[in-house]
C-alpha cells in the first residue's frame, strides 16, 4: 500500500473501491475521483466493460494516474474480494457492479438475480468483515416501475417490475436491513434515470456489446452507419410530440453525484441509510433527443415507427430537489451538451474501445417500457 500521505498535502489519503469501475459510469466516476484527490482501485471482472477504459482515464488524469490500481475480479467469488481488502485500507465503497439489460433479466432472471444479489451480500460480508461500512450503491429508476404521476419523489411507492429492477430492489432492502442491524453502516442509494454523453474528450464513453439496452448508443450507432435505423415505440402518446418522455442526465453530472454522495458519507456521521434521485427534473421525448443528436452530429437519423409496447409509460422524470438540498448537487447540463459529448465520442470511435466491429446479434430488437432495448 503506498504511503499515507496525499501526494498533494498532509491529509492522509482515502482509499475508495469502486466495483464495475471500468464500466460506462463507473469510468467516469473513477476520474471524477482522481481529480477530486481520492485514491481508487476498481475491481471489475470485464463482462460487459474494457480495460481500455482504465488506461484512457489514466491518461487523462496525467500524474493523478498513479493513485489509480485495477484488479480483475469478480464479485460472486468471495475470494477476490478478500484479496482486493487485503491490497488496501478502504475508507467507503462505490458499488456499480451488475448485470444491467432489462431483456436479458426477463429471459434468464435466474442468472441476474444469482449475480446481481450474491455479488453484494458478498461486498457486504467482506466489507463488514473489515470495517469498512460507508457505501454508495448505484440503484435506478426501475424501482419506481410505473409511476401513477411525475415526477417521481424517493418517497414514491416501490414496485418494480422486470427481475433487473428487482434485483436493485432488493438490493436496496438488504442495505436498509444491514443499516438497521448495525447503525455503524452509512449507506447512500442513488437512483438515476437515463445516463448518456461522455467527457468532453471524447476518450471514455458507453461501449455496449452487441445491441445497445438504451436509446442514445442505438442513435449513435445510425449516425455512424453501424445500424440502418431507429425504431421508436409508440408515437401516440400524450406528450408535446407522441412519444416517451423520460428523464436523460449527462454522465459528467452522475459522476459529480457519485462523489458529492461520498463527501455526505465523510461529513454526515449519522447519514444512517439515505436515498436520493439523480436527474434533470425535466423530461425530453424520444423525438427530441433524435433532434438535438441530429443537429449535434449533423447527420440524419431514419426513424421506423411501431405501435406501443404493452405496458408502457408515457413519461417518467426524477424530482431531484433532496440531492440539491442535502447534497448540494444539481445536474449542470442539458440536452445539448449531452448530444454533442455523445457524438465527439462516437465519431472518435465509432466501435467504441475496439478497433472494429463486434459480433452481434442478427435479430431485431425492441425497446421495453423504460426506454431500455432488449436482444
Amino acid at each position: 500500500m503506498a504511503s499515507m500521505e496525499r501526494n498533494r498535502g498532509t491529509q492522509p489519503e482515502r482509499w475508495i473501491l469502486v466495483t464495475g469501475g471500468a464500466g460506462y459510469i463507473g469510468s467516469h466516476t473513477v476520474l471524477q475521483l482522481l481529480t477530486q484527490g481520492y485514491f481508487v482501485v476498481i475491481l471489475d471482472n470485464l463482462v460487459n466493460s474494457c480495460e481500455e477504459a482504465v488506461h484512457r482515464v489514466r491518461k487523462l488524469v496525467g500524474e493523478l494516474g498513479q493513485n489509480l490500481n485495477f484488479f480483475q475480479g469478480d464479485l460472486c467469488n468471495v475470494e477476490d474480494v478478500h484479496k482486493v481488502f487485503k491490497m488496501h485500507r478502504f475508507e467507503a465503497v462505490i458499488h456499480f457492479a451488475g448485470l444491467k439489460a432489462v431483456g436479458e433479466s426477463t429471459s434468464k432472471p435466474l442468472l441476474y438475480y444469482n449475480n446481481n444479489l450474491i455479488s453484494t451480500i458478498n461486498l457486504m460480508d467482506v466489507m463488514s468483515k473489515n470495517n469498512c461500512k460507508n457505501l454508495v450503491f448505484s440503484s435506478s429508476a426501475t424501482v419506481y416501475g410505473q409511476p401513477e404521476s411525475v415526477p417521481c419523489t424517493e418517497d414514491y411507492p416501490l414496485q418494480a417490475t422486470n427481475p433487473y429492477g428487482r434485483t436493485k430492489l432488493m438490493n436496496e432492502e438488504i442495505m436498509r436491513d444491514i443499516h438497521h442491524a448495525d447503525s455503524e453502516w452509512k449507506i447512500i442509494l442513488l437512483r438515476y434515470f437515463n445516463p448518456v454523453g461522455c467527457h468532453p474528450s471524447g476518450e471514455i464513453g458507453e461501449d455496449p456489446v452487441g445491441y445497445p439496452n438504451n436509446l442514445m448508443p442505438f442513435v449513435q450507432q445510425v449516425a455512424v452507419g453501424r445500424r440502418e435505423s431507429l425504431t421508436v415505440f409508440g408515437h401516440d402518446y400524450d406528450t408535446r410530440d407522441g412519444t416517451g418522455v423520460r428523464d436523460y442526465i449527462h454522465v459528467m453530472d452522475l459522476a459529480s453525484g457519485h462523489t458529492k454522495a461520498l463527501d455526505k458519507l465523510f461529513t454526515t456521521p449519522d447519514i444512517g441509510c439515505a436515498t436520493y434521485n439523480l436527474g434533470t427534473g425535466r423530461g425530453t421525448t424520444v423525438l427530441e433527443i433524435v433532434a438535438a443528436f441530429e443537429k449535434a452530429s449533423g447527420k440524419k437519423i431514419p426513424l421506423h415507427f411501431e405501435g406501443r409496447r404493452p405496458g408502457d409509460s408515457c413519461a417518467v422524470y426524477a424530482s431531484t430537489e433532496r440531492a440539491e438540498k442535502e447534497l448540494g448537487w444539481r445536474a449542470k447540463f442539458g440536452i445539448t451538451e449531452m448530444c454533442r459529448d455523445q457524438w465527439n465520442w462516437a465519431k472518435k470511435n465509432p466501435y467504441g474501445y475496439h478497433c472494429e466491429e463486434r459480433e452481434v446479434p442478427a435479430h431485431k430488437p425492441v425497446r421495453d417500457s423504460s426506454g431500455h432495448w432488449t436482444p
